[in-house]
């Protein structure tokens, strides 16, 4: 038999709330402060897993909700910050660049044959700081250039202090992103590939 790999609407529902509330956790945890504006969370690792374990749709709709409840006044944001001016202040860039980067780690992610998402750490790592690197740090610097009054030389130095952490949040993100599909192999909402499918046996 066909093995089945699409999840109910109350999954769904329920995966995209409980990572956006994982995100939430990590953006509230004591962060550190390096650098200008920006502090260091665990953010990128959470953004980034729920990417990586949810697929493109479902990872960009957890961050999404993630800042929807953080705008409404929830203090969720970094640092316990919440509200609309949030998204208009210098990390507005960081926080909207969350929620592609999830979107195209999930799409790289759910694109890979079966066993390489369950056992490739390179990969999946890989297919996160890609999509950091893409999403996340240039969407982060054109809010420091646009909301903070800053040249992109001085985003540049702001933003480049991140990206040790980042590799290293990547690396933690693939080591779990990898365990949680070998735990739950239905976890990515996609349809099976042909080599999936085991073949018919005949009558």
């Amino acid at each position: 038999m066909p093995r089945r790999t699409s999840t109910s609407t109350p999954t769904d529902i329920a995966l995209i709330s409980g990572f956006a509330a994982l995100i939430a956790v990590a953006a509230i945890l004591p962060a550190i402060n390096v650098a200008g504006p920006v502090p260091i969370t665990l953010q990128t690792f959470a953004v980034l897993l729920a990417g990586a374990a949810l697929g493109a749709v479902r990872g960009f709709l957890a961050v999404l909700l993630y800042i929807a409840v953080g705008a409404a006044g929830v203090p969720i944001f970094s640092g316990g910050a919440a509200g609309l001016g949030v998204l208009s202040g210098p990390t507005a860039g960081y926080l909207f660049g969350f929620a592609f980067a999830a979107a195209l780690c999930g799409l790289i992610v759910q694109s890979l044959p079966r066993k390489k998402i369950q056992t490739s750490v390179p990969l999946i790592f890989v297919a996160g700081l890609v999509s950091s690197a893409l999403f996340i740090h240039t969407a982060g610097m054109a809010g420091l250039v646009f909301r903070a009054d800053m040249t992109w030389a001085q985003a540049f130095d702001i933003d480049k202090v991140f990206w040790i952490g980042d590799v290293i949040k990547n690396v933690a993100m693939a080591l779990v992103a990898t365990a949680l599909h070998r735990a739950f192999p239905d976890l990515l909402d996609r349809r099976p590939r042909r080599s999936d499918v085991e073949a018919p046996t005949p009558a």
